[in-house]
């Protein structure tokens, strides 16, 4: 391993011990996949000299978070992602909220993508031009290394994204290889005619089949094609070439060392291609991200990996990797969002209780983040296999999901858009902020005081559910102000064919100032929240390590969960009908509701209309 030179120090020697540890693993798996020395010489010299480089409050950081590796897994977890120019207008602006985050009980703080873009080619971010410089109008990478020292001393975690799979067309190496530089056009996939391009298109699915068709770009100036799996400026990266791979990790570990404790692994199913495939979770993927994680607890272990898998759950687990050889250290709960709005649209959880019984016999180890939404589109990948059993084809449901929440299904209260509809398969995807989904938009446009009172009620029940879900709850900024959907994106050219921006609004400081008042939306929901946040961070019965199972309510309509821990039993009501019912659940004892401090038993419980209820056991 390169020295270069310098006298082995305590430090070092600290280094050396994690690396002897997982030297042979990742010395075999990348021989395994590249079998080239030169290169995995070249990459272990490059991780000690980041190391080296690595501040020393950072190490300290390190080694702190080492001694408890559980510490993401406690129950005081709450993250909240947001954009830094809707949120605070740039970096230095990020610094004065942080005490808003810290009234909020925020410690774990998603800044969505921030990286240099091509203005009106960044697909919200996730076109990178430059790894390793922020966008102008946000500040300077000085600015985000002082950001993340500054909600280090406030003891809060700071995630960014991290895209692997593609860089921005005006990216350095896709600028030199579209000049026909063959180094760099061997870190794509370029193609001189469209014989294999076609091959690839047979088995390969399109993401966005409506507004980005097909797998490839034509580049005229060049006469080649290019793989551009998701927008036409996003070309994907070639890991079949171990300079990618080496001059990626190389990026993670810089942007570490600014400070960045988690890593959101964008898209991370696709990073690896193979003719004849679907181009989605192949082994080299896992390898790949196996050998990232090790890389980090080398140099910086301290820093956590979140997978963005979006895909049904048995797709899902495998990035968790073994509990010998782990993968990513945390992955969304995208299955269980989704349900969770089935829920809603259809006031029906059984298809939510088969979840929560899958989830339930999954090791405690495994770490999800659970959330109501988020930047994105919310796609309906159910269990359709399951609504089949139970008469409902996915056709005709996917149409009343989306027409439900459009508002366009009679009785419906939630406001919202559809994202890249295929007229085809009918197929579409759905944008919408959390209160707008609840029927508050409609209630106070149409000013109906009960209207308004459910949507709220409705609200605070789903994040309740949330809360109750093993893992780390996030929020979408604004949602703890009952911030509506944003139809001004319409006016911007930039935004206006990308519904996405509906929910993608500025945030709104004059809403946030109602939330002193009681009697506003947004003071309830303020309030609210709170309360959930303060409980749930008061209560070991929601760490991780707690068991969790379903109970039968005899109603469909309402969903009970259960937690225990260490002797202390929770039991989760959720009602998720407009109407008042019943959950019969023959259990013995005497519980305490700990949102209201209501003493009641729980052979028979009512709830009223989108009620819920955290029952803690007392005798």
């Amino acid at each position: 391993m390169k020295r270069t030179g310098k006298q082995s120090t305590e430090p070092d020697s600290i280094y050396q011990k994690r690396f002897n540890e997982r030297e042979e693993e990742l010395r075999w798996l990348y021989m395994e996949l590249y079998d080239n020395e030169s290169m995995y010489t070249e990459l272990c010299g490059n991780m000690y000299e980041f190391y080296r480089s690595r501040k020393a409050s950072l190490k300290a950081r390190d080694l702190k978070k080492c001694e408890d590796q559980g510490w993401f897994k406690q129950s005081g977890m709450l993250g909240m992602m947001m954009y830094v120019d809707n949120f605070a207008d740039n970096l230095k602006g990020m610094e004065k909220k942080l005490d808003y985050l810290k009234k909020c009980h925020v410690n774990y703080i998603h800044l969505m993508p921030l990286l240099d873009t091509t203005e009106g080619k960044s697909d919200g971010g996730y076109a990178v031009s430059d790894f390793r410089k922020v966008q102008e109008s946000l500040g300077t990478m000085e600015d985000l290394e002082e950001l993340t020292g500054s909600c280090h001393k406030q003891d809060m975690n700071v995630c960014l994204d991290f895209v692997m799979n593609h860089t921005s067309e005006d990216h350095e190496w896709a600028r030199r290889a579209r000049n026909g530089e063959g180094e760099y056009m061997d870190r794509y996939f370029f193609f001189d005619n469209d014989r294999i391009p076609s091959e690839y298109e047979k088995t390969v699915p399109q993401v966005f089949p409506t507004t980005a068709p097909g797998n490839f770009t034509y580049l005229p100036e060049n006469g080649h094609y290019v793989m551009t799996t998701f927008y036409p400026y996003q070309w994907d990266l070639n890991y079949r070439n171990p300079v990618v791979f080496n001059e990626m990790m190389y990026n993670f570990l810089f942007l570490a060392n600014q400070g960045i404790d988690i890593f959101r692994i964008d898209a991370v199913p696709y990073i690896w291609k193979e003719l004849g495939t679907s181009c989605r979770n192949l082994p080299q993927v896992h390898t790949i991200i196996r050998m990232m994680r090790m890389i980090g607890e080398i140099v910086c272990p301290g820093v956590l990996l979140l997978g963005e898998v979006v895909m049904e759950p048995e797709k899902v687990v495998p990035y968790f990797g073994t509990l010998e050889k782990p993968e990513c250290h945390m992955l969304y709960n995208v299955t269980t969002m989704a349900t969770i709005w089935n829920s809603v649209a259809t006031r029906d959880t059984r298809l939510l209780k088969k979840q929560m019984d899958i989830l339930s016999g999954l090791p405690k180890q495994y770490v999800f983040l659970n959330y109501l939404r988020c930047h994105d589109d919310i796609g309906w990948g159910l269990d359709y296999d399951t609504l089949k059993w139970w008469g409902m084809e996915e056709i005709p449901h996917k149409r009343y999901i989306n027409d439900f929440f459009t508002g366009k299904f009679p009785g419906s209260f939630s406001r919202g858009e559809l994202y890249n509809e295929d007229p085809v398969t009918q197929d579409a995807r759905f944008c919408g902020t959390t209160a707008s989904m609840c029927g508050i938009e409609k209630a106070l446009e149409e000013q109906d005081k009960v209207m308004e009172e459910r949507g709220i009620q409705l609200d605070l029940m789903l994040h309740a559910y949330m809360f109750t879900l093993s893992g780390i709850p996030i929020l979408y900024s604004g949602d703890e102000i009952g911030q509506l959907n944003d139809y001004s994106y319409k006016l911007d050219a930039k935004k206006a064919d990308d519904s996405r921006y509906v929910h993608r609004g500025k945030f709104s400081w004059d809403l946030e100032k109602l939330t002193l008042s009681p009697d506003t939306v947004q003071g309830k929901l303020f309030d609210g929240l709170s309360r959930l946040e303060m409980v749930r961070r008061s209560e070991q019965v929601f760490d991780a390590s707690a068991d969790t199972y379903t109970l039968e309510t005899g109603d469909q309509g309402i969903l009970c969960l259960v937690r225990e821990k260490q002797g202390e039993k929770l039991i989760g009501l959720f009602n998720f009908s407009e109407d008042d019912k019943t959950a019969v659940l023959n259990q013995e004892g005497i519980y305490r509701d700990l949102i209201t401090n209501t003493v009641m038993s729980v052979g028979e419980v009512k709830l009223e209309g989108y009620d819920y209820l955290w029952l803690k056991r007392i005798g």
